[in-house]
């Protein structure tokens, strides 16, 4: 046995050990957001690298807006991992919302690691003109 193949040894135990830590000790990212507002709704822009669809999760409960999603680095098959400083981050983020929107009509869209939420205002809650009359 050469130094190599003892390094090479010592790093895969070293690595199972870090795997274990990581595993137990989850990084959360609290997402960045750009927020949009008019007249009719909120849009909501969060980056969130690296997510697929089925790895997001958006829920609104007790008004509460809530994000939270898993990213995937994709690592090649046929290669061995010898040091891992990329971990696959988790997200969470929560807002909460103005009864003025209406939460049973939210859009949500996910391209390129960008959600776009759209968060509606309730018909009573948007802004209209009064007309005034002389006379």
């Amino acid at each position: 046995m050469n130094d190599t193949t003892q390094l090479a040894q010592r790093d895969q135990s070293a690595l199972a050990r870090h795997q274990g830590e990581q595993s137990r000790r989850r990084m959360t990212i609290t997402p960045a957001v750009d927020i949009y507002e008019d007249g009719q709704a909120v849009t909501l822009w969060a980056d969130l690298p690296g997510v697929t669809r089925d790895k997001l999760d958006v829920r609104v409960h007790d008004g509460n807006l809530s994000i939270e999603a898993e990213a995937v680095v994709p690592t090649p098959a046929n290669l061995r991992l010898q040091h891992a400083e990329v971990r696959e981050p988790h997200f969470a983020r929560t807002f909460t919302l103005s009864p003025d929107f209406d939460v049973s009509k939210i859009e949500a869209n996910l391209l390129d690691g960008v959600l776009r939420l759209t968060i509606p205002r309730r018909e009573e809650a948007r802004p209209r003109r009064i007309e005034v009359k002389t006379g």
